[in-house]
């Protein structure tokens, strides 16, 4: 009995050493083994820095797609309305494809959600005064962000955001 027991400490001891021994072999500077940046070779340095500016450069692109295409929906609404004096289901669906396209632009410009911070001046009192707000803040948010580079963070382009999200509020529920 006593000697399965000195073979099992034995055994015990010499798969602790392994382990030990195992994992003295690797790299201490990291914590997986994986090289950090700073060691990895240059060119695939470079090539990671060139994937990041494509990156930003695509997403900035699709930035201004967005904004273009909310103009788009904004000149739809304010023709559609022009002509039934009213707004259609498809107008709701354009309203609301219009405020996830303006939460996207905002939230890609590095805004919080801080919409109760905007005061409106001229509050529209009816849909066609929104709808023509809509468009005139549609278009002067589409401005600030071809103005922008993709590097800054336009104050103005978030708070036409935001006033843009207040009017659309409006023209979904009919208020402020």
């Amino acid at each position: 009995m006593v000697l399965k027991f000195t073979h099992l400490i034995f055994t015990l001891f010499f798969i602790i050493g392994a382990v030990v021994f195992a994992n003295a072999q690797t790299d201490a500077t990291t914590r997986n083994g994986v090289p950090s940046k700073e060691d990895m070779p240059k060119g695939i340095q470079e090539n990671l820095a060139k994937q990041r500016i494509e990156r930003e450069k695509k997403d900035f692109a699709d930035l201004l797609s967005r904004g273009e295409e909310a103009v788009k929906l904004s000149n739809d609404l304010e023709k559609s309305f022009s002509q039934n004096n009213q707004l259609s289901a498809e107008d709701r669906k354009k309203i609301d494809r219009l405020e996830k396209i303006v939460k996207k632009i905002r939230n890609e410009i590095g805004a919080d959600n801080d919409d109760e911070a905007v005061e409106v001046d001229d509050k529209p009192l009816s849909v066609l005064n929104a709808l023509k707000a809509l468009q005139n803040n549609t278009v002067k948010l589409v401005d600030e962000l071809k103005k922008s580079t993709r590097y800054s963070i336009s104050v103005v382009a978030i708070e036409s955001s935001n006033l843009l999200l207040k009017v659309v509020r409006f023209l979904r529920f009919g208020k402020k």
